[in-house]
């Protein structure tokens, strides 16, 4: 088969072109997956954290399911967490 003889050349870049070009596969796989994942979660937050359980507590109070005492209680907890 033509060519196939300099198949393992490397195309003429040397070791050097060659670990450049694996160098560069592993940055750009590596800048791929970490914007992925961070657009992952940052998409996939959907409120929760401390603005999400402030408007849980707040949408519970205003339900009737707890009490003023409790809402202060949990709203103190959750302060005190965000420090």
């Amino acid at each position: 088969m033509p060519g196939w003889d300099g198949y393992w050349d490397h195309h003429g870049y040397g070791w050097v072109g060659t670990l450049f070009m694996i160098l560069t596969m592993v940055v750009f796989w590596g800048w791929l997956i970490t914007v992925t994942v961070l657009l992952v979660r940052h998409w996939g937050h959907n409120g929760t954290g401390h603005d999400g359980a402030r408007r849980i507590l707040d949408e519970r109070l205003a339900r009737g399911e707890i009490d003023r005492d409790e809402y202060d209680q949990r709203g103190q907890a959750l302060r005190a967490g965000r420090r």
